[in-house]
């Protein structure tokens, strides 16, 4: 097997637009994952099991789903129903919903590791609930769990080639694309694999000094 520069030359074009893709999932997905996750978490915490009950349901059965599934289903059975949205738009919700579950579940540890004087020094100054939340609680916790929603970025990440599933354009695509056409297949997967590698294994070391940050 002989390496091909001239291969990797000629899938650069389709690489960048494939990296552009797959970091713009990545952005939003983890933007819908930690706002929807917070959603969650007030809600596992909510007065009424009214609440509580389908909360669980819901954060249960979707992260108990693969994301695979789950991405054939918002891309083929909705459409069925009247509901369709673009590969890209369909991706994007699938990953950030389904980590959202996950997210959910680091945001409940990191409100249920403030100490309980918090809430009652909140109660004692009759703050509102909404200011509460917003300036006593959730500043604290959020600084516990900084590092492991990085986690779950990185992990993002690296799902972010299931949704070649459903035709989205992101690097895994487009890398077999180019190899469909040219039967070249080594050097297009080589260049993908080391992006991976070269975007998650710095994100890592970030979210290490991150933690020891926050430690300190």
């Amino acid at each position: 097997m002989n390496w091909d520069w001239s291969a990797v030359a000629d899938f650069m074009p389709r690489f960048w637009d494939g990296l552009l893709l797959t970091l713009q999932v990545l952005v939003l997905g983890s933007l819908l994952s930690f706002t929807l996750g917070l959603v969650w978490a007030i809600g596992f915490r909510a007065p009424t099991r009214f609440v509580r009950w389908p909360v669980n349901i819901v954060t249960e059965f979707i992260r108990n789903t693969p994301l695979l599934v789950q991405l054939f289903f918002f891309f083929f059975v909705l459409p069925e129903w009247g509901v369709q949205f673009s590969g890209l738009t369909t991706g994007t919700i699938a990953i950030g919903l389904h980590y959202s579950t996950y997210t959910a579940q680091v945001y409940r540890a990191g409100i249920d590791a403030v100490p309980a004087g918090q809430w009652e020094a909140a109660t004692a100054l009759s703050l509102p609930m909404g200011r509460t939340w917003l300036a006593v609680i959730l500043p604290q916790a959020i600084r516990r769990i900084v590092p492991a929603l990085g986690n779950y970025v990185i992990s993002m990440l690296k799902d972010t080639p299931l949704l070649a599933g459903i035709s989205v354009l992101e690097m895994l695509q487009q890398s077999r694309l180019e190899s469909a056409s040219t039967f070249q297949y080594t050097e297009p997967l080589t260049v993908v694999g080391i992006a991976f590698i070269l975007i998650a294994y710095p994100a890592s070391l970030l979210m290490r000094a991150l933690e020891r940050r926050l430690v300190r």
